[in-house]
């Protein structure tokens, strides 16, 4: 089964991606900051991440930085998903090392296409 690991801080937007990957026969683990997704990446080696920018404690940029630099964990996608739109924010999160830097609002039919087209 593939693993996903969803990282965000607002309720609606995990409620909505956990159940529709869940629907889609993945695992789904969440983390509501990046302290809890590294927490989380200690034990679990998910296929995917998606990781918000703006959240509490330990932002998304961060986060990937940590990730980036367990060689473990160098087999997982990264997709940004952040309502920071600016050319430069995005800029920032691949050069950081993400596979993809998504906006929000987003398509959620669009976001598991790009999902399952970075672990096939």
């Amino acid at each position: 089964m593939k693993k996903i690991l969803i990282v965000d801080d607002e309720p609606n937007i995990v409620m909505s991606l956990e159940y529709t990957f869940k629907k889609n026969n993945f695992e789904v683990f969440i983390a509501r900051d990046g302290q809890e997704a590294l927490d989380i990446l200690k034990s679990h080696l998910p296929d995917v991440i998606i990781l918000d920018v703006m959240m509490p404690h330990v932002d998304g940029y961060a986060t990937l930085e940590q990730i980036k630099k367990e060689e473990r964990l160098s087999g997982c996608r990264v997709i940004f998903l952040s309502a920071k739109n600016k050319e430069n924010d995005i800029e920032k999160g691949l050069a950081l090392g993400a596979d993809l830097y998504m906006t929000k609002p987003f398509s959620i039919k669009k976001l598991i296409e790009q999902v399952n087209e970075l672990i096939t």
